[in-house]
């Protein structure tokens, strides 16, 4: 039966979705009590490159890609819309819009999160005197108080993935947005907030905890929008979203969209959203995603963590009374990297990859220098390949490659050993990357812990569907979710990290020496 036609008798509501709008992939998930998939859809995400450095998103190719992933995933289950009980959104952060109150018109496209327009503002900000004696004043007053409220502002730095900076420009620059402010016309909205407004034809606008701690503009002790940081970049505090619950009823989608309403039963960031959905929700789980890019997430329960210019906390979800926090690290270029040596042609399939590097003993003195290191702080650091012979192959490449990545693994890891003062439980590994067992084997190694990957690997989709089954009574409580979570494997540490450290070193060697 067409998605979306009235019939009789309609079958009650025993299914959920989980839609995933990722960097490079929208997708939706049908999922059943038991948590299994029956039904999915898929479409590229299409970024646009109008300048160099610059990254954006077509709204409404955005909005027409994720109303067709829904249509397409419950009719690929052979369902009908009135047998959802609900719909969970997962979005990636930091890309955001701003638009018109009354008109609902866009000032510009989305801007991505991978934008680096705001680059030079940025450097500036983070090498400013200003910044410096901020710093002082606030590590002083959480050293003398112990007070977690001042310790985000005692490690702000600025970063390019973060909306703060790239929102200063576009008040700067955009100035039909600059004067609908002036006169409190003016939203702004990650892609969550402009889903929820578009999906109720304008009478909701919202965001949840996790969505606004992950701009750089939200406090995540305080929860509540930074009216010192936006006075600082000349940002208007009228503009922002109020913020609700991460599982939450959002309200229902206008019935012209689907044919029947579907309720919106939780919004989430994706990294948050694929903690939730690995079952972290202990102080000490540990969640690594890798994907697009890598991050280390550890819930570290009502406490806050950070670490200048490599850890950084943000509030993971908001449950009625609990708020849990997490402490987050990133890598960027993790699949990005693999897709570029897809696209060049040193492998016709990733599944290749893990026998290509393990046919070979060592990357024969190659490294792989990544586009970003481990802090993320130089967007305009180059990759390169290092230590080239004229014996090295396909396969000496492909190893230094996925190498790279399980050093940077290591170094995030140790950083969070050192900074996270909560004894680390399990460790839980998702995303495309996390199918590559060389990566995961020599990670496991490298950091002499055990990793569990999950059957089921697109956790940002499956996270924001139980945080929806939540709100909605589909599911009862996190102990039920835990009962569904399914193991495909189990990386245990065989080799000795020391065995590594030849190669390691001369990584790290080729890290320092490599042309910025």
């Amino acid at each position: 039966m067409p998605c979306g036609q009235p019939d009789s008798g309609a079958a009650p509501a025993r299914y959920v979705l989980g839609v995933d709008v990722g960097s490079t992939v929208v997708k939706c998930h049908v999922y059943d009590r038991a948590a299994a998939v029956r039904g999915s859809s898929h479409r590229k995400v299409e970024s646009l490159y109008p300048r160099p450095g610059w990254v954006e998103l077509d709204p409404e190719v955005l909005w027409s890609q994720f109303i067709g992933v829904i249509k397409e995933a419950v009719q690929a289950a052979g369902l009908h819309m009135r047998q959802i009980a609900g719909l969970g959104i997962s979005t990636q952060r930091g890309t955001f819009i701003t638009w018109h109150k009354r008109t609902g018109k866009p000032f510009h496209n989305f801007i991505s999160w991978q934008d680096l327009r705001s680059a030079e503002l940025v450097n500036s900000w983070n090498n400013s005197l200003l910044l410096k004696v901020i710093h002082v004043i606030f590590t002083v007053l959480h050293f003398l108080t112990g007070n977690d409220r001042y310790l985000a502002p005692s490690f702000l730095t600025f970063s390019t993935h973060q909306a703060s900076m790239k929102l200063s420009w576009v008040f700067k620059n955009i100035h039909e947005a600059e004067e609908a402010a002036k006169k409190n016309n003016c939203c702004f909205g990650t892609i969550d907030t402009w889903l929820l407004y578009r999906l109720t034809k304008g009478s909701v606008y919202a965001t949840d905890y996790s969505n606004a701690s992950s701009t750089g503009i939200f406090e995540p002790f305080t929860k509540c929008w930074n009216p010192t940081l936006c006075n600082l970049l000349s940002i208007p505090v009228s503009i922002y979203p109020p913020v609700r619950d991460t599982s939450f009823n959002f309200g229902s989608t206008d019935s012209e969209i689907f044919g029947v309403p579907i309720p919106i039963m939780a919004v989430v960031a994706d990294q948050q959203s694929a903690m939730f959905g690995e079952c972290c929700f202990h102080p000490g789980d540990v969640k690594l995603t890798m994907g697009t890019g890598g991050f280390w997430n550890v819930n570290t329960g009502e406490h806050l963590f950070a670490a200048r210019g490599s850890l950084y906390p943000l509030i993971g979800w908001k449950i009625g009374e609990e708020v849990v926090y997490l402490t987050e690290g990133s890598i960027s270029d993790v699949g990005t990297a693999i897709k570029w040596a897809l696209d060049i042609e040193l492998f016709t399939n990733v599944d290749e990859t893990t026998e290509m590097a393990q046919s070979t003993a060592d990357s024969q003195g190659v490294c792989f220098i990544p586009g970003l290191q481990v802090s993320g702080d130089d967007p305009y650091l180059c990759a390169s390949f290092m230590g080239l012979k004229p014996s090295t192959n396909r396969n000496h490449l492909v190893r230094a490659i996925l190498e790279s990545v399980a050093f940077r693994n290591k170094l995030l890891y140790d950083i969070i050993v050192k900074k996270v003062h909560i004894p680390l439980r399990t460790i839980r590994a998702d995303g495309g990357v996390s199918n590559n067992s060389f990566v995961m084997q020599m990670t496991s190694d490298l950091i002499n812990k055990k990793i569990e990957k999950p059957a089921n690997t697109e956790m940002s989709s499956l996270g924001a569907a139980f945080l929806a089954g939540l709100a909605s009574g589909f599911w009862t409580d996190k102990k039920q979710l835990k009962k569904l979570r399914r193991i495909e494997a189990v990386f245990e540490p065989q080799k000795d990290s020391e065995e590594y450290r030849p190669a390691m070193d001369a990584w790290l060697q080729a890290m320092k020496h490599s042309p910025h």
